[in-house]
């Protein structure tokens, strides 16, 4: 497999470390939106969020939240904007988040695509019951 988080993780390709364990890397983003953007990836490949073993999610953003503070604390920043991709957009295809440290008008704004609002009440409550639905049916992963 030709995976460039892997190959950070192993220490085979260069990156700026911030924090590493038995679970976790994360380091800097090498095209940043902002200095002090880093991605917190697992250190065993997993393509996505939903091939996350069960176990390893909590123990993941655990790391998750502890980087996100210190980049916070770090760079005094006033907060931060903490996303991942899930297949679609996602340019490495090994589960990653990304952690950017934020300041009011820092000029990100908000999501990086346009939002919508659904079209009444009942278009919103038929999505919400589909995905109650596909929850009770498995573990919300899809395929």
């Amino acid at each position: 497999m030709d995976c460039l988080f892997c190959a950070i993780a192993a220490g085979d390709a260069p990156a700026h470390r911030v924090l590493e364990d038995e679970r976790v890397v994360a380091f800097l983003d090498a095209r940043p939106l902002f200095p002090g953007h880093v991605l917190v990836v697992p250190r065993a490949h997993t393509g996505t969020l939903t091939d996350l073993p069960e176990p390893d999610v909590g123990p993941f953003f655990a790391r998750v939240r502890r980087t996100a503070a210190a980049v916070e604390r770090a760079l005094g920043a006033e907060g931060s904007f903490v996303a991942a991709n899930n297949r679609v957009s996602q340019s490495v295809p090994h589960f990653h988040v990304h952690v950017v440290p934020r300041r009011r008008k820092d000029g990100l704004r908000g999501f990086f695509w346009p939002r919508t609002r659904y079209a009444d009440d009942a278009a919103a409550a038929e999505v919400a019951s589909r995905i109650r639905q596909a929850l009770i049916a498995g573990s919300g992963a899809p395929g």
